[in-house]
């Protein structure tokens, strides 16, 4: 394990060393008390962890290691504090990445194990940059780690995920730090939210360590560019297949109806975030028009059942749609199902006094009275 050390103080680092040298597998092979020195060396040489001071004139830790980070992702690196609540609470690290000076054996050495164990992990879960990452956004963020098997990311913070999905949103677009800082912390101190943010960035890196292939975080002057190489998003990927169908026809339907399995929900339907509803909102109406033109041309050629069960669908997604509701009741008269027909109104009326303190538009009232004469 070859380890770089930076600190401002010498005696810290020296201290540091002889704790590290301790343990026989761990090969300290340079140490700093200038950052920029350290920067310079850990980029062009063969480094595994990096034991970094937080506090220190020149340069912000947190800001040295999301740089680090950048150019090596695989890098692990451990801060080092002589304020263990400085560490927790500002920086909101977890165990693996802070000890506290002055260092303790027994809490470095269960520091190291913990390091072995990442490096090792590493190795296994890296994706090659052959692979296709596969993403899913709806209806919950998502990645695929085995074949059709999909898992959610164990954020470290609400803040590092809600970075992370900003971010994925806008790929491929520069978005600078003022933008950021306004949509995630507008209402702290400008004093401190660059650590914030710095520190957010520090964790959002190392949440995607194993889809370092794929997924590219480029700091830039004044902000940030997050690249994909290789993935695909499921939503995306549903817009790309319907830009190429048409017309929604009896050459078309069973495509069309392939591709809406790639929409299994609204957008990030879990996440609450302001920013995201204007392409929440987007993405839904592509939905409803999609599902509407598909039942739509069932209904035309007399595929009653077949178009029940998108307006069902529509229904179930946006229960005060009143058109697909209305659609609906047309389907069960035409079936001869009259019952259905004052279920699906009654239903109607229940959920827009309850959603929207509403009753039915004076159009759909007039056909079932009519009906009910």
């Amino acid at each position: 394990m070859r380890v770089v050390c930076i600190d401002d103080e010498q005696i810290s680092l020296q201290y540091l060393q002889i704790q590290l040298e301790k343990v026989s597998y761990v090969e300290v092979i340079a140490m700093f008390t200038n950052p920029y020195e350290g920067k310079h060396f850990i980029l062009n040489e063969e480094v595994d962890v990096v034991f970094l001071d937080i506090q220190m004139p020149e340069i912000n830790g947190i800001q040295l290691a999301e740089i680090l980070l950048e150019k090596k992702p695989n890098l692990i690196i451990v801060f080092v504090t002589a304020y263990e609540m400085f560490a927790i609470d500002a920086f909101q690290l977890n165990a693996l990445d802070y000890v506290v000076k002055p260092i303790n054996a027994d809490r470095l050495q269960q520091t190291i194990k913990r390091i072995e164990k990442q490096l090792r992990q590493q190795v296994n879960d890296t994706l090659s940059p052959q692979q296709l990452l596969r993403i899913k956004v709806a209806p919950f963020l998502a990645f695929e780690i085995e074949p059709d098997v999909f898992e959610p990311i164990e954020w470290r913070t609400k803040k590092s995920q809600e970075l992370f999905l900003y971010l994925l949103q806008n790929n491929n677009e520069l978005i600078e730090k003022s933008s950021l800082i306004e949509i995630l912390w507008s209402d702290y101190d400008l004093g401190s939210v660059y650590d914030l943010l710095y520190t957010t960035i520090y964790n959002v890196r190392k949440h995607l360590r194993p889809f370092n292939e794929h997924i590219i975080l480029k700091n830039c002057a004044d902000g940030y560019i997050l690249e994909l190489k290789q993935v695909e998003i499921d939503l995306i990927k549903w817009e790309e297949v319907l830009d190429t169908l048409g017309n929604v026809d009896e050459s078309t339907v069973a495509l069309y109806e392939n591709a809406m399995q790639l929409n299994r929900g609204m957008y990030l339907a879990n996440n609450d975030y302001i920013w995201l509803e204007g392409e929440r909102y987007r993405l839904e109406r592509l939905w409803v028009h999609t599902a509407a033109q598909i039942a739509f041309y069932y209904m035309n050629v007399g595929k009653l059942t077949e178009a029940m069960k998108w307006y069902d669908d529509i229904i179930e997604r946006h229960p005060t749609m009143e058109e697909a509701h209305f659609n609906l009741m047309k389907l069960y008269e035409a079936n001869g199902d009259f019952t259905l027909m004052m279920q699906q109104y009654n239903e109607l009326n229940k959920v827009l006094r309850k959603e929207l303190e509403g009753r039915p538009s004076n159009h759909i009232v007039d056909w079932y009275v009519q009906r009910m004469k």
